[in-house]
């Protein structure tokens, strides 16, 4: 699958048809299906929760990696990622999570210098995988699951992490963080991600740093932009005008829904 962000339209005909904790990984060389850390009891959950009635559905619940054989950390292959000669690096990544864990659209950004087997390995693999999908509300909804790939090779062997944040401080702690997704729902006027066709002249893609508070609940308490790259060319106002309205599941830390403020790439493609 294409690497695109997300039209309104795109979004909303995908969605037709982003808890507990941080996804940390390392994947070992067996051949054997690999685990990832479980953090804290619902990441045990798989797809088929969606025909869960939905009171016992929990109140909140981000899209996880899961652990079954469609997991994406059980399908990228680090052995040939070796072989081919990629050395440490990371990728950060935003996919549209569908209600029933399929994956309806990805895009890369900050990818590392010679990096570039990982970022067409993480793509590849995404197409193919499906997530345990998002709570809101006791509702199963659609999201946008924004993670981060590390890759390393440590003593000749590979090691692969995939966290569901992109914040520079929990990912060099390694920490038990997932951050908020955005959702489409009846409880939410979140849309997706458009594009400023009405401003930009040059097919030209951006990037837009938003700072963030969202509390224990989902809702965006503070919003403002740190950066906008390239500038003054309408990215800035596309993303406060997609964000402002959005209602998020809850960052979750040490399995608890938490509080948090974070600084959000929002990555627009034309």
């Amino acid at each position: 699958m294409r690497r695109i962000v997300l039209s309104s339209a795109a979004f909303f005909l995908s969605c037709a048809n982003l808890l507990a904790a941080d996804v940390q990984v390392e994947l070992s060389t067996s051949p054997k299906p690999k685990q990832a850390q479980s953090p804290k009891p619902q990441q045990q959950a798989t797809p088929t929760q969606q025909a869960t009635p939905a009171r016992e559905l929990p109140s909140y619940r981000p899209a996880l990696l899961g652990t079954g054989p469609n997991s994406v950390i059980n399908r990228i292959d680090t052995q040939d990622l070796i072989k081919k000669g990629q050395k440490d690096g990371s990728v950060m990544f935003c996919c549209s999570v569908r209600k029933n864990g399929e994956i309806a659209n990805t895009w890369t950004y900050r990818v590392t210098p010679e990096s570039t087997l990982l970022e067409q390995e993480l793509v590849k693999r995404l197409d193919q995988a499906v997530f345990v999908p998002a709570v809101y509300n006791h509702q199963i909804v659609h999201v946008l699951f924004y993670g981060t790939v590390t890759f390393a090779v440590v003593n000749g062997k590979p090691r692969l992490r995939i966290f569901a944040n992109q914040e520079a401080v929990e990912l060099g702690r390694e920490s038990d963080f997932v951050g908020p997704q955005p959702f489409v729902g009846r409880d939410s006027k979140f849309e997706g991600l458009h594009y400023p066709n009405d401003v930009v002249e040059a097919s030209v893609s951006g990037l837009v740093e938003l700072a963030m508070k969202v509390d224990v609940d989902g809702n965006l308490k503070e919003l403002r932009v740190v950066s906008e790259d390239p500038p003054l060319v309408g990215f800035r106002r596309a993303a406060e005008e997609d964000f402002r309205v959005a209602r998020f599941i809850p960052a979750f830390r040490d399995g608890k829904p938490a509080e948090c403020s974070i600084t959000l790439p929002v990555y627009y493609e034309p």
